[in-house]
């Protein structure tokens, strides 16, 4: 499985390290630590890069875009995109 930590910036994929830089990880353990919830790119915005943030809000899909290209598909869990909304960590039953 998925196991992601705060404690020592890591992230394994079924037992495989995976290399993904800080700010990757923080938006794939805060997606994850809410499952099935949905984040509009602004709130990801303010809680991983935080409130003093300006930049584009297109930072969150390329930085959604290179996490799924680093994980293998799980039929468990994926990231997944609401249409005209955001994201959320989904976690299938």
């Amino acid at each position: 499985g998925l196991v992601i930590s705060l404690a020592n910036y890591s992230v394994t994929d079924h037992e495989k390290p995976i290399e993904m830089p800080p700010k990757e990880l923080e938006l794939l353990y805060f997606l994850a630590s809410h499952p099935n919830q949905v984040f509009t790119r602004e709130q990801l915005l303010d809680q991983i890069w935080g409130y003093e943030y300006i930049g584009e809000t297109r930072t969150v899909d390329v930085h959604i875009k290179r996490i799924r290209e680093k994980l293998t598909e799980n039929p468990a869990w994926s990231l997944t995109t609401v249409w005209g909304i955001g994201y959320k960590f989904e976690v299938n039953a």
